[in-house]
């Protein structure tokens, strides 16, 4: 998708160490902030180890004046330690930041960049963002919620118009770029940011030891401007660092961004899944040099590690990831790709996840729309669901291609974050797992996964 030149006033001198000027290449990498859950994963131990290695590095590589720095609830502490380990003191919104800048993007990148023959990757903060997620930790429902929110989101950028909101880091870094989220989710406060660049992305996985998922298809693409090589087997398999950059970049599928989201969240699940095992304790000399190199944030020692302490508490099912909910824009209308937010619907998930605002009137559940997704490819499964859910009075209900990776629990997705339905879709099956995220089909409610589960409730 290609995306318009973001036109401002005037911008802001960067802060980092290059000098950039925005622009977007038609190729982008989706899930750069996924390494901010790995690393919050990491057992109790870990994270007191943690502590002492940066007790002398200071977590934030760029400057705010008094404006940007009051945008984050005013510095308020959400942790304490009193001589233990630090604690959340209350609920926290952290915004986290992926950007992928490129020597092309600079006004002047250094000598060792300007003659390669190709657009290089830069160590850099600044620039259009790819990723952009709001999480909230709450430590008294012990939740983690992922909100993830489309780079090509239609939005009035504070002080700079109508753009994409992934303009709002180019034109005025991490603060603007709070103002623009908390703008389009109604006002909602935003305590600390988060900044991590491709590179600090590729590295961070390599530090962890690598992510085992399960590559949805073949993806094949080649782009020789950028050196970006994309050669992976569907199928699941263990990815180093540079191949689960492939998964996550690789744009072409019906989703579009969408899907590249629906990608970053499964990753994330693998990653903090995989970050509990007890061997990651001795890979934390890696993952501290892939921070202090690859990531910016204003959070500080103590509460990133109250942080660490926090993740490793929740459940997995705790864990519940969205996406701002919306439509696709028409291209011919708007003269450019753009995610048209649900102003309305956004306002419920507000209040129901993030405890801010009221929810509109509940809607009507009978109205549910389902897709189904069988992964068992057996003789009669899908029929065997179907008929579960008309005697529960389900209508309006499709089937899908089935899903190719083998599970064996049924998962029922709530695709827009609707917990009643899935949970009225589980008593109705009788059986499998509800999960809260965006991994299901794009214009269902909630998305069945059948897995080999089926049959011991035949």
């Amino acid at each position: 998708m290609n995306v318009s030149r973001p036109s401002s006033p005037r911008k802001k001198k960067p802060q980092s160490a290059y000098k950039k000027r925005p622009k977007q290449k038609k190729q982008r990498w989706l899930s750069v902030s996924f390494g901010l859950l790995g690393v919050a994963a990491v057992s109790a131990t870990a994270g007191a180890l943690f502590a002492v290695g940066l007790t002398s590095t200071p977590l934030m590589q760029r400057k705010f004046d008094a404006a940007d720095a009051s945008v984050f609830s005013k510095g308020d502490r959400i942790s304490s330690s009193n001589l233990q380990m630090p604690e959340l003191t209350r609920p926290v919104n952290i915004l986290v930041l992926g950007t992928k800048v490129l020597s092309s993007d600079l006004d002047d990148p250094p000598p060792e960049l300007k003659n390669l023959g190709y657009h290089a990757l830069v160590n850099s903060f600044d620039g259009l963002t790819d990723t952009m997620l709001l999480l909230r930790f709450s430590p008294d429902t012990k939740k983690l919620v992922v909100l993830s929110i489309p780079r090509d989101t239609r939005i009035e950028i504070p002080g700079r118009g109508i753009s994409k909101i992934n303009a709002a880091n180019a034109q005025g870094g991490p603060a603007l770029s709070a103002r623009s989220v908390s703008h389009l989710l109604g006002g909602v406060g935003i305590d600390r940011y988060v900044t991590i660049n491709v590179q600090g992305v590729q590295a961070l996985v390599e530090a962890l030891g690598g992510v085992t998922v399960y590559v949805p298809k073949d993806m094949k693409y080649r782009d020789d401007s950028q050196h970006l090589y994309i050669n992976l087997k569907a199928g699941k398999q263990h990815l180093n660092g540079e191949q689960t950059l492939q998964l996550l970049r690789f744009r072409y599928d019906r989703y579009g961004d969408i899907g590249r989201i629906q990608r970053q969240q499964m990753v994330m699940r693998a990653i903090m899944e995989q970050a509990l095992k007890p061997s990651i304790i001795g890979r934390l000399p890696k993952i501290l040099s892939v921070v202090q190199s690859h990531v910016d944030t204003n959070l500080s020692v103590e509460e990133l590690v109250a942080l660490v302490g926090f993740a490793t508490q929740v459940q997995r099912n705790d864990v519940q990831m969205l996406t701002i909910p919306g439509t696709f824009g028409d291209v011919k209308q708007y003269k450019t790709s753009y995610w048209l937010p649900s102003h309305s619907r956004i306002q419920n998930m507000m209040a129901q996840y993030f405890d801010f605002g009221h929810a509109n009137q509940p809607e009507d559940t009978s109205g549910t729309r389902i897709a189904i997704q069988d992964s068992t490819k057996q003789l009669g499964s899908v029929e065997f669901l179907l008929e579960r859910l008309h005697s529960a009075g389900f209508s309006r209900i499709s089937t899908d291609d089935g899903l190719q990776e083998p599970i064996k629990i049924t998962r029922i997705i709530a695709q827009q974050g609707d917990e009643t339905a899935a949970r009225q879709v589980r008593q109705a099956l009788g059986f499998g797992e509800i999960r809260v995220d965006s991994t299901g089909i794009l214009d269902s409610d909630i998305t069945i996964q059948l897995g080999q589960d089926w049959q011991q409730k035949q």
